[in-house]
């Protein structure tokens, strides 16, 4: 059995979204990470087993005093994350200039 992670919908994804993207969330500023960017697999994940990658990130993830990691999640952790958080969905044109820039740099390398 394979897994393919759904796509946000292209309402979230919106404007110049790199095609390297499955999902992004805000958290409104509930904790110092508040953006969460998550991208598609690069291959099919077996059973839900395979990792995907995302970056957490505050507002100016470049700045010193900011915040922007990558990391991965196995498939299925980042099922239930989407499930608890889907009402956090955010729109591609609604991230800061940092952030957007953080993205592209990630799904261009």
């Amino acid at each position: 059995m394979t897994y393919r992670p759904r796509t946000q919908s292209k309402k979230f994804l919106d404007g110049d979204c790199p095609s390297g993207v499955l999902a992004i969330y805000d958290n409104g500023g509930k904790t110092f990470d508040r953006y969460t960017v998550f991208y598609k697999p690069t291959e099919t994940l077996e059973n839900l087993r395979g990792w995907i990658g995302y970056r957490g990130m505050s507002e100016h993830p470049f700045s010193a005093q900011g915040f922007g990691i990558y990391s991965e999640m196995e498939a299925y952790e980042v099922a239930r994350y989407r499930e608890r958080v889907y009402r956090e969905s955010c729109k591609w044109t609604d991230l800061p200039e940092d952030v957007q820039k953080a993205v592209r740099q990630d799904c261009e390398s």
